[in-house]
């Protein structure tokens, strides 16, 4: 179904020059949606590995410790799609002490990514609803520290941007002006306040990120903030117990039809050809999610069973494979911190898990050595690996 445009240009001035800005409809779309056979079967798949995802909690031993480390892989791709070039394995070292040769402003940039997440997550559960004020909150973490410090955290820009280009005259897409912004935020909030029940929760996460992103309301990131309002609209609507669904990697695959099908919601109102590839991203990630779940369960399975059946599986060995188990890599140091072990119990440890092939030293210094769960590891680090060049 065709509609037109999904908004109205508004010409107006900036940086000396003549803008035409976009300043999208309220949602819900008008006319309602076209919820044709494609789209329904699309729709019931997503639900289906939504549902999946959700029950992985009774698969993990230990939930949290999943959302631990998936949090921070998403981290790292939300932030590479903005250009960062911080590493999981970065990230991880980073949180443990400063490491040298770790690329301090791209890891900065993650952990604050992490800490917006995670300040969301425990704001919703206090029963903190999913609104202006929160989204704000998070943006002011988002950029609480390193580059975009100085781009009014926590508050909506009061000065025009654009996208592409090198100014607002020649970008390639121009959001509402400043002072419009509160308007229609406020408006996206009433959306996601009001008519529960009326759409689908995946139909509303699809809607409200398209709004976000075209709204365009901070000065910088509104891209990651944009992907994080997905799950966390998914988990405020009781559909995720956990906001467990981040589709950053999956917008950086298919990125060229990411913006194409922005731009045709935008000029041309094709909201349901951005639902169909919306709801196969939705279904392809929880899938995935779900699949890596269930292989980082087997890979534990597997390793403390060899270590048991071995005879040097000591009690500290295996205190010290449990500690790699939460935190994937971790220093001497750190590992007798968790472990409560001495330096020569955890070298002896890590010198029987290495000779197993379960850990493998990532330094060559002689202090601070740091040691990785290496399959462990690799699972959490694919599609998160920086093409070479």
């Amino acid at each position: 179904m065709e509609r037109g445009p999904t908004g109205r240009y508004q010409i107006s001035n900036a940086g000396g020059e003549e803008i035409r800005a976009f300043i999208p409809d309220p949602l819900p779309p008008q006319p309602p949606l076209h919820f044709g056979h494609r789209l329904l079967n699309l729709l019931e798949r997503a639900n289906l590995a939504l549902g999946r995802l959700d029950s992985v909690g009774v698969l993990l031993p230990d939930p949290e410790l999943f959302l631990y480390t998936y949090v921070r892989r998403e981290a790292v791709l939300s932030s590479q799609i903005e250009g960062t070039q911080s590493s999981l394995s970065d990230l991880l070292l980073f949180e443990i002490a400063e490491v040298p040769g770790i690329p301090v402003d791209d890891v900065v940039e993650v952990c604050n990514y992490v800490a917006a997440l995670e300040h969301g997550i425990a704001r919703i559960r206090e029963g903190f609803p999913l609104c202006n004020r929160l989204i704000r909150e998070m943006h002011a973490k988002l950029l609480s520290s390193g580059r975009g410090s100085e781009k009014a955290p926590g508050d909506f820009r009061r000065t025009q941007n654009w996208i592409g280009g090198t100014r607002p005259g020649n970008a390639t897409f121009v959001p509402p002006p400043p002072e419009l912004v509160p308007e229609c935020m406020a408006a996206l909030e009433r959306f996601l306040h009001e008519g529960r029940g009326t759409l689908p929760s995946a139909v509303r996460a699809a809607l409200a990120h398209v709004q976000f992103e075209t709204i365009h309301p901070f000065l910088d990131g509104n891209g990651r903030l944009g992907r994080l309002l997905i799950a966390f609209v998914l988990h405020d609507e009781g559909i995720l117990r956990r906001p467990l669904l981040y589709l950053s990697l999956f917008f950086k695959e298919h990125r060229s039809d990411y913006y194409r099908l922005l731009d045709d919601v935008r000029l041309r109102g094709e909201w349901e050809a951005w639902l169909e590839f919306f709801l196969e991203g939705v279904a392809h990630t929880a899938d995935n999610a779900v699949y890596t779940a269930q292989r980082l369960v087997a890979l534990f399975e597997e390793d403390f069973a060899r270590l048991k059946a071995s005879s040097r599986g000591s009690a500290s060995t295996r205190a010290v494979l449990e500690a790699l188990r939460q935190r994937p890599l971790l220093t001497v140091p750190e590992l007798c911190r968790r472990t409560g072990l001495s330096f020569p119990t955890v070298n002896k440890s890590l010198k029987t898990l290495e000779q197993m092939g379960i850990t493998r030293e990532v330094t060559t210094r002689q202090r601070n050595r740091v040691f990785e769960y290496t399959k462990h590891l690799a699972i959490l680090n694919e599609g998160t690996e920086q093409p070479a060049g």
